[in-house]
């Protein structure tokens, strides 16, 4: 199941939206200098404001599978319409479902239907006002229809506390782990909102038990199209590898 096994942290990593050729060349090299397998990257776009960057769709789904393909490297992205499921899985290893989506029950089943013979995982994000036992319904939805290749990405939920952007409910680690076989992951880009909270979070994430991470790079996170203030640097990203090694060994697992 996507590399993921009981001693072996997965880590994924890219741009929150591709924006042209030469960002996600730029960032497929950091990824991969990092040792990192998974390149992450937005082509359709679910943005709060309508005025907001919507993303560069399927060009952008061919600069993702392009540079995947030049530096070997597994691609995710997420897919946000019924309609865009068979142009996605053209185009990359993995499919997402963002948190908007996870109770949109028939995208869930059109996806474990059509992915079903092939087995593509799917990682499957927390919607970030559902608690974990809907979140685990949500999930059988693609089971259901025949893919139980399935990762559950922890997101962050929507509390009272403004300081960051969501808050990261690292306890849905050890609850998962007790109540499902799947994979969980977190992703620590979009629970915290800072780069600067990233890293110590992703550190505390792999001690709780977590089966990957999922974090946000651009080479110039300060004129990113979207979510610049989360996204770590390629230097950062290098850093954040350097951290997490010796808490996976102190937990048994290695990156």
């Amino acid at each position: 199941m996507m590399g993921f096994d009981s001693e072996k942290i997965v880590l994924i990593a890219g741009p929150c939206a591709v924006e042209g050729e030469e960002q996600i060349r730029e960032v497929a090299a950091a990824v991969k200098e990092a040792g990192i397998g998974i390149l992450r990257g937005g082509a359709y776009k679910p943005r709060t404001s309508p005025y907001s960057f919507q993303g560069l769709e399927e060009e952008g789904l061919e600069l993702l599978s392009r540079a995947g393909r030049e530096f070997n490297l597994k691609t995710v992205t997420e897919v946000i319409d019924s309609e865009h499921v068979e142009l996605v899985m053209k185009y990359v290893d993995i499919l997402q479902v963002g948190t908007r989506n996870m109770a949109n029950f028939s995208l869930l089943k059109k996806i474990g239907r059509l992915t079903c013979d092939n087995n593509m995982p799917v990682i499957l994000k927390r919607g970030f006002s559902a608690t974990i036992e809907e979140w685990l319904l949500a999930s059988e939805y693609i089971t259901s229809g025949g893919n139980s290749n399935v990762i559950l990405c922890e997101r962050g939920i929507r509390t009272f506390e403004t300081s960051t952007r969501f808050t990261l409910d690292l306890n849905a680690i050890p609850v998962v782990k007790k109540l499902s076989s799947h994979p969980i992951i977190v992703d620590t880009s979009h629970s915290t909102g800072h780069r600067d909270m990233v890293i110590p979070m992703s550190r505390a994430a792999v001690a709780a038990g977590a089966d990957g991470i999922m974090v946000e790079v651009h080479p110039n996170p300060a004129k990113a199209l979207s979510d610049g203030a989360q996204s770590l640097t390629p230097q950062q990203l290098l850093q954040l590898v350097r951290e997490l090694r010796p808490v996976a060994e102190a937990v048994g697992r290695h990156l």
